[in-house]
């Protein structure tokens, strides 16, 4: 898979596309020939976070440092680690990637299971109780990654704050932002789950981002209500 992207009424979508297609060789292609590149990245980063226990580093950081190759396959995702040789035996299935200097490292094989979702696949959007349902637009891509990203990282930060290896200040220090908003991400953590479900499947309604989330009421009920939502 290639780093592609595309633009629709002003709005970049990324995506990742099969690389023979990109080269013209169709025939070669597999089954899967374009995927989102945010919900592959956050299943990428999510799986190698938990194999290696890393509850600190970036994302971005994690994917670069030991990330040697992802194969879509129609049913799972195959991502090939980093590990020099000289390493510890691996803990899952094993063999060999090419390195950048042309040498080669063993790289520990993770399967994460995953299906891609229909092209056209029809959308219940969770309703404004003042909106009339043909009037109702879905939450735009880019939003959508990004908050899923922020609700991610708010987790992330929860459980390193409750495990007592950092504190809030240190986080603000470490991702150089301010203590308010290491605090407003941290309290995405806390949203209702239905709400976070219908974000990672796009059932927002436009307008429900990241800056109506943050701080919500601890009550599941009043979030609903503070966003005029149809539970």
């Amino acid at each position: 898979m290639s780093p592609s992207h595309a633009r629709k009424q002003g709005i970049r979508y990324r995506y990742y596309v099969s690389s023979p297609l990109l080269q013209g060789h169709a025939g070669h292609a597999g089954s899967v020939h374009r995927v989102p590149a945010p919900e592959i990245e956050a299943l990428v980063s999510q799986a190698v976070r938990k194999h290696l226990k890393d509850s600190a580093s970036a994302d971005g950081d994690l994917i670069r440092a030991h990330v040697a190759r992802v194969n879509v396959q129609a049913d799972h995702l195959a991502i090939e680690l980093r590990r020099p040789k000289q390493g510890q035996p691996p803990s899952r299935e094993h063999g060999t990637v090419p390195s950048r200097d042309g040498g080669e490292l063993e790289a520990d094989l993770l399967r994460v299971p995953w299906k891609k979702p229909p092209s056209k696949r029809r959308r219940e959007i969770m309703m404004p109780q003042s909106t009339a349902s043909q009037d109702a637009r879905p939450i735009r891509a880019e939003t959508r990654a990004t908050l899923i990203a922020s609700i991610a990282r708010g987790r992330r930060w929860l459980d390193e704050i409750v495990a007592g290896t950092v504190t809030v200040d240190q986080i603000a220090l470490r991702e150089e932002c301010s203590i308010r908003q290491v605090n407003m991400t941290i309290s995405l953590a806390f949203l209702a789950p239905k709400l976070v479900q219908a974000a990672i499947e796009g059932r927002l309604p436009r307008g429900v981002g990241i800056t109506r989330l943050r701080d919500a009421p601890a009550e599941w009920s009043r979030q609903y209500a503070m966003l005029g939502l149809l539970v």
